[in-house]
């Protein structure tokens, strides 16, 4: 049974210095087969697939290809499928490059990011999460300033008036922590890092860049920061908040 909102705010408070793998337990022992964890297989999220293979190994793990993804993105998934022996769902968008491109005109990822973003990965996660209680991401706050008050356990309301449960177990990790992990435990990893790629997604989207920001190579040179899968729902204290503070005062 999914817990209420009181419950996952004072969870993720005790959560605050958890290693990751007590997240991902107490996220499979509450939620089951109606949790699931997302990966795009950046450095963080390859960690906490590592992590959750070795504590976890029923929980599933799903991805979403874009029809955008690098060469190297796709074969690694191929590669971490043999080395860890499971196949990784891949959930699709509705439309396919070609199809979109014929509706939206070619390259809409240059012209309108936001909807070409929308299309191709929030619209895919939304369906995903129609089946799910729960949703496990490998975010952390050094990343960037969009990311910097990410909450171990966060709750959100969903399309169909549901509460989701998202787990962040690596909320406070490091990048040096990361890759320590990656290097110890020898886990697998896409080249591009090893290419001045600090974070991975879409290849239109993608450059390799010189900075302390991991997402600074991410639409590079716009002002989007962030594809709308972490910012597309709302949080139920936000929403609580804005409803308590609509109540006039006596």
């Amino acid at each position: 049974m999914t817990p209420d909102r009181s419950e996952i705010d004072r969870l993720s408070k005790e959560f605050e210095n958890a290693p990751p793998g007590q997240v991902l337990r107490w996220a499979w022992d509450t939620m089951g087969s109606r949790v699931a964890m997302s990966t795009a297989f950046g450095s963080s999220g390859m960690v906490l697939l590592d992590i959750a293979r070795k504590q976890v190994p029923d929980m599933a793990i799903f991805t979403i290809d874009t029809g955008y993804l690098f060469p190297e993105t796709l074969e690694l998934k191929a590669r971490v499928e043999a080395h860890y022996g499971f196949t990784i769902e891949v959930i699709h968008p509705e439309q396919s490059v070609s199809e979109q491109n014929r509706h939206y005109g070619e390259a809409l990822y240059g012209r309108d990011p936001d909807r070409c973003c929308a299309m191709r990965k929030v619209e895919p996660l939304r369906r995903k999460l129609a089946q799910l209680d729960g949703w496990i991401a490998s975010l952390r706050r050094d990343q960037s300033e969009t990311r910097k008050d990410v909450q171990p356990l966060e709750s959100y309301w969903f399309d169909d008036g549901r509460m989701i449960v998202k787990a962040n177990p690596l909320a406070n990790w490091t990048r040096k922590q990361v890759w320590d992990y990656i290097l110890e435990h020898e886990v697998p990893y896409n080249p591009l890092l090893d290419q001045g790629y600090a974070s991975i997604g879409c290849w239109p989207c993608t450059q390799a860049v010189s900075g302390s920001n991991e997402r600074d190579g991410r639409w590079a040179g716009t002002a989007k920061t962030e594809c709308g899968i972490h910012t597309s729902f709302v949080r139920v204290e936000d929403s609580v908040s804005e409803s308590d503070s609509a109540v006039p005062s006596d």
